[in-house]
């Protein structure tokens, strides 16, 4: 059985055999929190054409959004091995589709199969990696590369041309203030990149983006990218899991 997520796709036939009867069909809405910092992780998401945002928030309520997870992966998958609380907030940043499981399910998984470990340990890395990039791009890069490097990312994980993103969101992503971020995206709009009203970005020119977007963007997508095709050794190859149901 293919799934449109990456990690579901490459679990081998015994180790899916034993999560499929767990797994539900999940629609998450926009904005809809999925678990808050400090609390017990109860269900891992893995969505399918949903966007899930991994968002740290300080005490005096600024936040940036540290990582993203979409089709390639779950969320929240490291705490939810590890059995401990979620050190971030988990919310959908783009509404869709999405199953979810069973955090208790996952970790017996992980016990039983040493296929599975690798799997989902190679999955947390990618993640981790992800915000260690964002962590050196926010402090080396300029906004506007940040957001194109953003944007490109999340059509990435949905494959639509419009984009349901608001300038909080945009804010969050991107780590400016919220009343800085419309000349963040005039920055982009101007020179034909995108087009932006009423919390709907499209994107215009999508190889313009990627020439603007900074080197973090190729640096993560190469690294999610491996993940598109990893299969346990031995397991024959399979079609593509975005052409999948």
């Amino acid at each position: 059985m293919e799934f449109r997520n990456y990690l579901l796709s490459a679990l081998a036939g015994a180790d899916l055999q034993r999560v499929l009867p767990f797994l539900s069909e999940t629609p998450l809405e926009r904005g809809q929190v999925l678990v808050e910092a400090d609390q017990d992780i109860e269900r891992v998401y893995f969505p399918s054409t949903a966007v899930i945002s991994v968002i740290t928030q300080m005490n005096n309520g600024d936040a940036v959004e540290s990582s993203t997870i979409g089709l390639e992966s779950a969320a929240p998958l490291l705490s939810a091995l590890a059995n401990r609380p979620a050190r971030a907030r988990y919310m959908a940043q783009i509404g869709g589709s999405a199953l979810s499981l069973p955090a208790q399910v996952l970790r017996e998984l992980v016990m039983h199969s040493p296929t599975a470990t690798s799997l989902m340990l190679m999955h947390a890395a990618a993640s981790g990696f992800q915000a260690e990039q964002g962590a050196a791009c926010n402090a080396l890069h300029t906004a506007p590369r940040r957001l194109a490097r953003w944007i490109l990312m999340t059509q990435d994980r949905t494959g639509g041309r419009i984009l349901p993103l608001t300038q909080d969101y945009m804010a969050i992503m991107t780590g400016v203030q919220r009343t800085t971020i419309s000349a963040v995206a005039n920055v982009l709009r101007e020179v034909g990149l995108i087009r932006y009203s009423r919390g709907a970005l499209e994107v215009v020119d999508r190889a313009g983006l990627e020439a603007q977007a900074c080197e973090c963007y190729r640096a993560v997508k190469l690294e999610f990218d491996a993940l598109k095709t990893w299969r346990p050794l031995g397991a024959a190859a399979t079609a593509d899991p975005q052409t999948e149901a």
